[in-house]
């Protein structure tokens, strides 16, 4: 393997947590549960359960990996070391993919709740450079952020709670939603993209402290924070809204705090928004970076992206170079769009992930197989529950990430090599 500076073990369990956790409770807990109701009705909550059944099979697979290889990288490590190289870059791409489009969603929905009508994609733009800079600047920030904007996020979901058990339960409507099977596999679809944070810890293995004993705790302990979370707010907010009322509303969880005596619940259910969003951005700059930082050691991404500041300790040139790839997609993208194809990739991502578990020997072995061949099944079941267009766009640009290796592979061989007719 190609060698560049390490970074430093600065991430103790409750840092580990607070990350994971707060990737989780991101803007997705704010913007999924109106299209998960619209899809499936209070079958919603059978679609949080098979969502959580799903993530939890993922986390413990990447829990698994990540105890026997605690480095950054992620699932791209764990391919390449389990199931051969080209498994690995195809996971290092679909991470990459779909990530780089949740960082664009998380700051449109941030710059959707406070920026001024036509400012909104500039103000996500500016929210993708200054938490790029708090990235640059080092792990430890990152952490102290990650927990004063979860802190914030808690505050606002507690008081949706609150004044949404305290108001009357909505009545039955004529136009609520049946359930059905497709509908709940689609809800579990929608709302997988407000779990897809739990692993994050798994792409920063290299800079958690005892991240064999660590990883595998925080990743299961901020997974079951996060569920138990999202079940007692989906409650409240269909019994407050009712199917329909939660499917038709552009804000849910403000359309459940707003009460004419209690003006100021918006106010703090829109900085909650706000705060949810920028915690999961945050942490999606972080792991994003890191995995670009081990596919450059590999050269599945250019070679000079492998830089580690040596003040900081952080992967400077991936970042910085990932903010503006974000910044480009918030120009041409919505929110709607960034979600689907976000989903698709980090589900392909996780396909990897189980199957590279699946081969590990039996003193790595944490957790049955059966939950890493329960997890692919639910990855597969879920990318194809999907708006087809968001699968076939994944599909299509790994196709072109994994020519890209083959193209340098090809190159690397000069002219004259065997195997190969001319040089690229």
């Amino acid at each position: 393997m190609n060698q560049s500076p390490a970074l430093q073990r600065r991430l103790g369990p409750l840092d580990a947590v607070a990350i994971g956790l707060g990737s989780m409770l991101g803007a997705g807990i704010f913007s999924a549960l109106s299209p998960a109701a619209a899809a499936a009705g209070w079958g919603m909550l059978a679609g949080l359960a098979v969502a959580g059944v799903v993530a939890f099979c993922n986390a413990t697979s990447s829990a698994q990996l990540a105890a026997q290889y605690p480095t950054s990288g992620g699932t791209y490590v764990y391919g390449r070391e389990r199931l051969g190289e080209w498994f690995g870059s195809a996971a290092g791409w679909a991470f990459v993919i779909g990530k780089t489009a949740s960082a664009a969603a998380m700051a449109l929905v941030f710059a959707a709740y406070v920026a001024p009508p036509g400012w909104g994609k500039l103000v996500a733009c500016a929210a993708v450079a200054a938490l790029t800079l708090v990235n640059v600047l080092g792990i430890t920030r990152t952490a102290l952020a990650t927990k004063v904007l979860l802190a914030l996020t808690l505050a606002a979901l507690a008081v949706v709670v609150v004044i949404g058990w305290n108001r009357p339960a909505a009545p039955a409507q004529a136009s609520d939603v049946v359930p059905s099977l497709p509908g709940v596999l689609q809800a579990a679809g929608f709302l997988f993209f407000a779990f897809a944070g739990y692993a994050r810890l798994a792409t920063m293995g290299e800079e958690v402290r005892e991240p064999a004993r660590t990883i595998p705790r925080a990743i299961t302990l901020a997974l079951f924070l996060a569920l138990g979370v999202y079940a007692l707010v989906a409650v409240t907010a269909l019994r407050a809204l009712g199917p329909s009322g939660l499917a038709g509303s552009a804000a849910p969880l403000a359309a459940v705090a707003s009460m004419p005596d209690a003006a100021w619940s918006g106010i703090v259910v829109t900085l909650g928004a706000a705060a949810a969003a920028l915690g999961a951005l945050l942490a999606l700059i972080a792991g994003i970076g890191r995995t670009s930082l081990a596919m450059a050691r590999e050269e599945d991404l250019p070679r000079w992206l492998a830089a580690v500041h040596p003040r900081f300790g952080t992967p400077h040139r991936a970042e910085l170079l990932l903010g503006a790839v974000v910044c480009a997609v918030i120009l041409v993208s919505d929110v709607r769009g960034a979600i689907g194809f976000s989903s698709a990739g980090v589900l392909l991502y996780y396909l990897v992930a189980n199957a590279a578990a699946w081969t590990q020997a039996p003193e790595h072995r944490r957790y049955p197989r059966l939950l890493q061949l329960l997890g692919a099944v639910g990855c597969l079941a879920l990318s194809f529950a999907l708006p087809s267009v968001s699968w076939l766009g994944a599909l299509g640009v790994l196709t072109v990430g994994l020519g890209y290796r083959w193209a340098r592979r090809r190159i690397s061989r000069g002219p004259g090599t065997p195997g190969s007719r001319t040089a690229l």
